[in-house]
């Protein structure tokens, strides 16, 4: 079986993972949702990640993460730019996600990077999607 969008089936698995309280979700491995993974944990929405190699094209195993309470970091994940309508914005007018407090997550020349790190280093890309 082959998926005509994997990163849309990434986050439809987080964000399912999420609403049933799951400690983790396993992902089909690709350098762009290994990439996606990297983001989050580098900005602190999922606990961690790493790759199950099963002979084939592997898995990600992503570890959801949860506040004290039970609540999870991740309220809403959302794809930007789909396969049939591509955005792509310049690093001066990347979008603002919740005035600050969520990223945008851009595939940039450099690789997948945050819309803070993409700012820092004025580059801009594909947006990929908004986490808050």
């Amino acid at each position: 079986m082959s998926l005509s969008d994997p990163i849309a089936d990434m986050l439809t698995r987080i964000r399912n993972g999420v609403r049933a309280q799951k400690a983790e979700v396993r992902i089909k491995a690709s350098n762009i949702c290994e990439g996606i993974a990297r983001v989050l944990e580098e900005e602190g929405y999922i606990s961690g990640y790493d790759r199950i190699d099963d002979g084939k094209q592997g898995f990600l195993r992503v570890f959801l993460k949860y506040s004290q309470e039970g609540t999870p970091v991740i309220s809403e994940i959302k794809r930007v730019s789909k396969p049939g309508r591509r955005l792509y914005s310049a690093a001066r007018d990347l979008p603002d996600v919740l005035g600050g407090m969520g990223i945008t997550i851009v595939s940039t020349s450099k690789g997948v990077k945050s819309d803070r790190s993409c700012r820092k280093g004025n580059m801009g890309g594909e947006l990929i999607c908004m986490v808050s």
